[in-house]
């Protein structure tokens, strides 16, 4: 469930609120250990992906770095790249 949480700090350009709230649901079903919550449980899971979407962007606002940012397209190319040779049959 987890793969799709990429990092998401020093990027040109910064990360998007739809990236930080990907990574934010991608987290809360991990930790609530499926991906679609039952009705009772709907507005729980709600609030705990606002929540943490809200502290992950409060985190990339507050880091600093001296390093260059990284290319997004780059990056995802190595992905790529890592993964052809993960999955090479």
């Amino acid at each position: 469930m987890c793969r799709n949480i990429h990092q998401l700090h020093n990027f040109e350009p910064p990360a998007t609120h739809d990236e930080v709230h990907a990574a934010a649901l991608q987290y809360v079903r991990k930790v609530a250990g499926s991906t679609r919550p039952s009705q009772a449980n709907q507005a729980a899971f709600d609030q705990a992906v606002a929540a943490v979407a809200a502290a992950t962007e409060a985190l990339l606002a507050e880091l600093v770095t001296t390093a260059p940012p990284k290319n997004r397209e780059v990056e995802a190319a190595k992905a790529r790249a890592r993964a052809e040779k993960r999955y090479a049959s």
